[in-house]
């Protein structure tokens, strides 16, 4: 079983920038499709970004393409959000999820999709 704990959250001013990580322990990494899901106040857990297994496939929502790059290194079992461009909108719980999967391709967009998670980190964005 994988493990998930999420760190790099914090304080920024708009238009700064953020790198979030995510370290999973177990064996299993690769075999896990990733993602970066957000919670703002009073909001549901919506999706940020998601990467394949081996990383040949992303997605971003709307809200965050051109600003967000998901990222994982497999031989260290790291997943990574660089966040660029910061908005205060930004701010949020953003957790680190994981779901087993056997395809190359798989890329699921929503929280009931995934079956690990990360305590989260806070990412706050001053105007």
């Amino acid at each position: 079983q994988v493990q998930l704990v999420e760190s790099g959250g914090g304080l920024v001013q708009a238009g700064g920038s953020l790198r979030l990580s995510c370290a999973a322990s177990g064996r299993t990494f690769s075999n896990y499709v990733m993602g970066w899901f957000r919670q703002a106040p009073g909001k549901e857990r919506v999706i940020a970004a998601a990467i394949s297994r081996g990383g040949g496939t992303t997605y971003y929502a709307d809200s965050v393409k051109g600003r967000f790059t998901i990222s994982r290194d497999n031989a260290n079992n790291l997943v990574y959000l660089q966040m660029n461009s910061l908005k205060p909108e930004d701010t949020a719980v953003y957790y680190c999820a994981g779901d087993f999967t056997y395809s190359m391709d798989y890329v699921p967009r929503r929280s009931y999709d995934y079956d690990l998670w990360g305590q989260g980190t806070q990412v706050t964005v001053s105007s």
